[in-house]
């Protein structure tokens, strides 16, 4: 240990900084989780909380380093810190009892690290207010405090390690998990979801995968899967805008169905798949959808027209008279 400190004395100077328990740290007691995907390498970090905005305090990432989940009398220098010291090598066992050793609070902490290969720590400090507890896994670490009952750590790791599908569905299976558990004993309030690429592609904007918040709600977590849909959607828009620009509009109006069938209620997405149509030459596939838009909302009439002169929308003036009269 000894040798581990004087190691990231050279290397980060005045990194880690003593730091004394204060009254005035938030008290976001709570329950997490940070997970690994073991076959995209994909990093994430979630939780909730009876606490305002709690994935403003709780939760921290980077591509290509690891998450960070600090809880409980949170300290927020742990994200920050941890990351950095993962960064420069150090295992996310070594980070976290390097920042321990010289946290005079660490007996009212609760942390979570998961570094880039999927090796994970996790303490929870003895005054952590009952019931508190943590449960690690291959590529993953679970953790609760101020929880009504002492089942929610292994119901939460039951889940993630046998529910099947992407890493957000994951996760979020291990937060409703924690819920049916009964959860916080003070209630529920706010949640969150990041997740970060596992090897980063050098473009900052291009490395985050998802990072959704529910600031203040009485279900946190039936919002977060809500906006988790709606990302999936728009993940399915933004690639069909990609195709689009691309000219590649056969590719584009599937995508924008892909999206469109998981957000049916949503104008645009209704929008720019018949706009695609458009560009197929289909217009009688695209005319009832248009009718319907445009009757709700003229302005995408509008709209229509001046796709034309930025070559989104590729169409005759007599088609387009046509469109136009709908």
């Amino acid at each position: 240990m000894k040798n581990i400190l004087i190691f990231i004395g050279f290397i980060i100077p005045n990194i880690i900084q003593a730091q004394a328990y204060k009254k005035s740290e938030p008290l976001t007691h709570t329950y997490s989780i940070v997970a690994r995907d073991s076959v995209t390498g994909d990093l994430g970090v979630a939780v909730q909380s009876h606490w305002f905005s709690v994935g403003s305090v709780v939760s921290y990432g980077k591509a290509g380093v690891g998450v960070v989940a600090t809880q409980s009398l949170v300290n927020p220098s742990y994200g920050p810190k941890g990351l950095a010291l993962m960064e420069q090598g150090l295992s996310a066992q070594q980070s976290l009892e390097a920042l321990l050793a010289n946290d005079k609070g660490e007996m009212y902490r609760q942390v979570a690290f998961l570094d880039v290969s999927g090796s994970v720590a996790t303490h929870t400090g003895n005054l952590c207010i009952d019931e508190a507890g943590h449960r690690q896994g291959k590529n993953f670490s679970v953790q609760a405090n101020m929880m009504l009952n002492n089942t929610v750590w292994d119901a939460m790791a039951d889940a993630f390690e046998n529910t099947k599908g992407t890493l957000s569905e994951r996760i979020l299976a291990s937060l409703k998990a924690a819920e049916n558990e009964k959860g916080d004993i003070r209630g529920k309030q706010s949640a969150s979801i990041l997740i970060v690429k596992g090897q980063p592609t050098g473009n900052n904007w291009e490395d985050t995968i998802m990072d959704l918040r529910v600031e203040d709600h009485e279900n946190p977590l039936e919002e977060l899967d809500r906006l988790m849909q709606i990302h999936k959607a728009y993940d399915f828009m933004n690639k069909g805008d990609l195709a689009m620009e691309e000219g590649n509009s056969k590719e584009a109006e599937q995508l924008y169905l892909e999206a469109q069938n998981l957000f049916p209620e949503n104008l645009e997405m209704q929008y720019w798949y018949a706009i695609n149509l458009l560009n197929n030459d289909e217009f009688d596939k695209a005319k009832p959808i248009l009718q319907s838009i445009f009757k709700e909302d003229p302005n995408w009439k509008t709209l229509t027209s001046r796709l034309v002169k930025s070559k989104l929308l590729v169409i005759t003036e007599k088609d387009l008279a046509k469109v136009m009269k709908l």
